[in-house]
């Protein structure tokens, strides 16, 4: 269930889309100026937050730009609804931070209608950052993996033991396939070497990044 939080200094506004949205079945919470606002923001984590420019205490414009100053709201929608309808309103209003602007008077089923949208559009970009830090991205140059968004440091083996792997990750690697690639045709490596090399990747990164087969090597798990 979705949150937002409604900042207006009209208690008329905050009753009545109050009731929209919670007969729409999204959790509600209001404030009236921008510094209640901040602290609703704090305690009660909106998903989005619709808020007016002309306030008392703090306007809209100041409150936008210290939401987004907390890097952790990053992912909370912000849109203006208000009577300012001028282009340099809606530029500032913008340039603040917030990702819409809406101009009163407007209907509840369109303000309902903008909501579902921009709520549905985190949804995805949410999702696709998911798959992103999920990839793993190899640096030949620096000897670096960043995996899950993180950047690690692997000494030379198990660097070439990783890209060896994940180059193809739908293929188990032999155990003798892995030490002529690694360590070369003609050079002795105990079975325990290379055990010892794919736990310390997996500490280094994941548990479940390299699946052993039992009897027959190792593969890269791509899921």
């Amino acid at each position: 269930m979705s949150k937002v939080l409604i900042v207006d200094d009209d208690p008329d506004i905050l009753e009545f889309l109050g009731y929209n949205f919670r007969k729409d079945g999204y959790l509600v919470e209001t404030a009236e100026n921008g510094i209640e606002a901040l602290k609703k923001v704090e305690i009660f984590r909106p998903d989005l937050i619709l808020l007016d420019v002309m306030m008392p205490e703090m306007d809209g414009i100041t409150t936008c730009r210290k939401i987004r100053e907390n890097p952790e709201n990053d992912d909370i929608i912000i849109t203006f609804l208000s009577a300012r309808g001028e282009d340099y309103s809606q530029i500032n209003g913008l340039e603040s931070g917030a990702d819409d602007y809406i101009i009163k008077p407007v209907k509840p089923q369109v303000i309902l209608s903008k909501a579902k949208s921009l709520l549905r559009r985190k949804k995805i970009s949410n999702k696709e950052n998911k798959r992103n830090e999920s990839k793993i991205i190899i640096d030949e140059q620096k000897y670096t993996v960043i995996y899950q968004g993180k950047e690690h440091y692997l000494p030379r083996k198990e660097f070439e033991l990783l890209k060896l792997l994940a180059s193809n990750p739908n293929k188990v690697f032999k155990r003798e396939e892995i030490y002529e690639t690694i360590w070369g045709k003609n050079i002795f490596v105990s079975e325990r070497t290379l055990d010892v090399h794919i736990r310390k990747i997996r500490q280094k990164l994941s548990n479940d990044i390299i699946i052993t087969v039992k009897g027959i090597g190792y593969r890269f798990n791509s899921e």
